[in-house]
């Protein structure tokens, strides 16, 4: 049995991921395909456009076999922490073989070679990354100077796809992983390309970018390049944006904008950014505009926005940093998977050979973790709860759905 994963935002699910579905199912011969995706909030610091639950039900109908939720403090990281959370997820499911993700470099060897540049950390290396960052620059930019100083490769630091990779697998090093890393080469177009491309693998950001259109013809747009049941799941649902949580955004603000509170104590909050936001905080006027008047050089605007959605869900550095301290994800959260006559033997397979425990309900779960794990349950329910609130208040005269009720999805094999 081959046992394949992928980890995924899917937001939206487009044909991009669909080709890469396909070749895990077809060109690797993995049997069952396993996806760890970000719940209800994804790291450029963002709402999901739709759901976790319509974004899982999507990833089963086009081919995934399971879908585990990447806790929030891990999906709301930086690519490091976004990396580590997700490996150490995979590493205890204990039936993972191969690791599958795209990338614009497509030359895993080459990708194996630069992470084992960052991993070892070399006197050379951290030399060239304190001299870029002295000068400036933000930490993802200094450190694609060094790496590319030290290698004399100009641009294998300068695409999000092969950042995630480097991350990747230099989780799996650190870790002493045996699961395999495998690449795709990304095609179509660009992550930061903001338009419709006529190659029909347009980027998500497009893709978004079309649905905040919010014009009558915006669904009909996308036929053909997103599948029938994403575009299904777009029809059904209420799309989020980071606007619509402007108002919760700028209350948590003023919740601690005074002479005794700070934002330090957030997740990854800096004393200089903390500083930067409560200089800023009443010139605010929404969520996107403030994230780029808190903008500086060396602080790139993803990076502020996972800040203040941090700040948002009141997730704290103590807990990321307890929850680092214990080996990263400790428990499995279950939102769906195929079955066939109700079972699953891919479920089967994790449950005999997993280090953590499976919750496939949220009440359940919060009586079988530990204190830091526990914690961070904690987050996802809480996250979940906001985002469903907001949903709700945007449909009008409908009351949020309630995370710790929500069952897991799913569908036929």
């Amino acid at each position: 049995m081959k046992i394949a994963a992928i980890i995924a935002e899917y937001n939206p699910f487009h044909n991009g991921h669909l080709l890469q579905l396909d070749t895990v199912r077809e060109t690797i011969g993995a049997d069952y395909i396993i996806i760890v995706m970000s719940g209800d909030f994804v790291q450029r610091g963002a709402p999901a456009i739709i759901d976790k639950y319509a974004r899982c039900r999507v990833a089963l109908a086009c081919g995934a076999d399971a879908v585990f939720e990447l806790p929030a403090y891990f999906a709301l990281g930086s690519a490091e922490y976004f990396a580590q959370g997700a490996i150490a997820l995979l590493n205890r499911l204990g039936v993972v073989d191969i690791l599958h993700f795209g990338s614009e470099c497509g030359d895993i060897s080459l990708l194996c070679k630069y992470a084992e540049n960052i991993t070892e950390e070399t006197d050379e290396y951290k030399r060239l990354l304190n001299l870029h960052l002295k000068e400036g620059k933000s930490f993802p930019l200094a450190r694609s100077e060094a790496i590319k100083d030290l290698s004399g490769n100009s641009d294998i630091f300068s695409s999000p796809n092969n950042i995630l990779a480097l991350e990747y697998i230099k989780a799996l090093r650190q870790s002493n992983s045996t699961i395999t890393p495998l690449t795709l080469q990304r095609n179509g177009a660009g992550f930061h390309s903001d338009t419709l491309s006529k190659e029909r693998l347009p980027s998500a950001k497009a893709i978004r970018k079309s649905l905040a259109d919010r014009s009558d013809n915006t669904l009909s747009r996308l036929t053909g390049y997103v599948p029938d049941t994403c575009l299904e799941a777009l029809q059904k649902n209420t799309l989020l944006f980071q606007d619509d949580f402007s108002q919760i955004l700028l209350y948590r603000l003023l919740q601690n904008t005074s002479p005794h509170k700070k934002f330090s104590h957030f997740y990854d909050i800096s004393p200089e950014l903390s500083n930067t936001i409560a200089a800023n905080t009443m010139r605010f006027v929404s969520f996107e505009t403030f994230a780029h008047l808190c903008k500086s050089r060396n602080l790139t605007y993803t990076r502020i926005c996972r800040s203040l959605m941090h700040i948002l869900l009141d997730m704290t550095q103590e807990s990321a940093d307890m929850l680092k301290a214990d080996g990263y994800c400790s428990y499995a959260r279950l939102l769906g998977l195929r079955t066939k006559s109700g079972k699953s033997e891919l479920l089967r397979q994790i449950k005999k050979h997993t280090s953590i425990p499976i919750i496939a309900s949220p009440a359940k779960g919060l009586h079988q973790l530990t204190k830091s794990t526990l914690i961070s349950l904690k987050a996802d329910i809480h996250a979940a709860n906001i985002y469903e609130g907001v949903k709700a208040q945007k449909m009008t005269h409908v009351s949020p759905l309630n995370e710790m009720t929500r069952e897991i999805i799913k569908l036929p094999q």
